[in-house]
């Protein structure tokens, strides 16, 4: 991997300033990569229509092409020249949701590279709600293909320094707009399928969806090969993983709590050092148990903000292993627990 020098700029993430942005948009007409905020985590962005730009975001990452990329746009008028179709439907979640944490696939139309879509018919497409985002694609003037801005299958960055840890001396730009304030990627909604499918559940909820869409289905799905051309990002077993092994447990919460703290215990004696990821509500339990603690907060919003950085922290305390708990499948807990099933590889302690 050729290393460049990375230049790393702060921006003001509600005013923008036009400089900063000008210049970002600079490079990525010219075919280079930029770091960016979005209102869900830190996206590694190129110019949608040069494949050898987007070409460039698989090798910086180390991505599989099997795993496609979402198309970010700063008005629903861009979609018109990426879809051959926008149905009724499509137009009723833009209304509602957009700009936002949803990502729609669509039929794409030829000008789509095939690189972006994993070789497939359909593309994802989504408008973020960031400031610095929709400022960004708009002085490019160009969609803008953007994944996280990570290593490929590692932890998901929602600060400029989790994506310069990954990717340092890869990228010639990163716009810092400080911490993202939902945390989990967007929710992708397969517009293609027979019924609106949820491909990968995030920041707009299932019930949320299914108040403009009332028959929007999810089902946990197995987990893909990476052979495979996937429909959209995420669909992998071991995705948004830490550097070390983590370890999922399920259940009722005060078996979570006894579960765990057991599961230190041993662990501690056999001179490991555990490191947990709990809730506000379990941290007296924890108290004095000698492990490494990293609280999620005691909302689910502020749980899905905070579990990337969670991941981050432990992995870089030192830990032997990380041991999360799980949250229920209500609004964004469904996205919380599928970060978690993808980040413990299925590793997962049934209660």
């Amino acid at each position: 991997m050729q290393h460049t020098q990375t230049t790393v700029l702060l921006i003001n993430a509600t005013h923008p300033e036009p400089p900063v942005i000008e210049h970002a948009a600079a490079l990525l007409r010219a075919g280079e990569l930029v770091i960016f905020p979005t209102e869900t985590v830190y996206g590694l962005g190129a110019d949608t229509l040069q494949p050898h730009a987007v070409q460039h975001i698989f090798t910086t990452k180390e991505r599989a092409l099997s795993d496609p990329l979402i198309v970010h746009i700063a008005d629903e008028a861009a979609l018109e020249a990426l879809v051959t179709d926008v149905p009724a439907q499509a137009r009723q979640l833009t209304h509602a949701f957009w700009p936002g944490p949803l990502t729609l696939v669509l039929p794409a139309s030829s000008r789509v590279p095939k690189l972006v879509t994993a070789g497939l018919d359909t593309v994802a497409i989504r408008m973020p709600r960031h400031p610095v985002a929709l400022a960004l694609i708009r002085a490019a003037g160009v969609p803008v293909a953007a994944p996280s801005a990570n290593r490929f299958m590692h932890v998901s960055p929602t600060t400029a320094q989790h994506a310069l840890a990954d990717l340092n001396g890869r990228v010639p730009l990163v716009l810092d707009g400080g911490p993202c304030a939902v945390g989990v990627e967007s929710t992708v909604l397969d517009l293609c399928s027979e019924t609106p499918t949820i491909l990968r559940p995030g920041g707009v909820s299932l019930e949320a969806l299914r108040s403009v869409l009332p028959n929007v289905q999810f089902s946990v799905r197995e987990p893909s090969h990476l052979q495979e051309g996937q429909k959209a990002p995420g669909q992998l077993l071991v995705h948004y993983a830490p550097k070390v092994p983590a370890f999922l447990f399920d259940g009722p919460v005060e078996a979570m709590r006894k579960a765990i703290l057991a599961e230190v215990e041993q662990r501690q004696a056999r001179g490991e050092h555990v490191g947990v990821l709990i809730a506000d509500e379990d941290f007296a339990a924890f108290q004095g148990s000698g492990a490494c603690i990293y609280r999620l907060g005691s909302t689910l919003e502020q749980v899905a903000s905070r579990l990337f950085a969670g991941l981050r922290v432990l992995e870089e305390s030192g830990v032997n292993i990380i041991l999360c708990r799980s949250f229920e499948a209500q609004g964004l807990g469904l996205a919380i627990r599928d970060r978690l099933l993808k980040a413990s590889g299925g590793n997962v302690v049934s209660l």
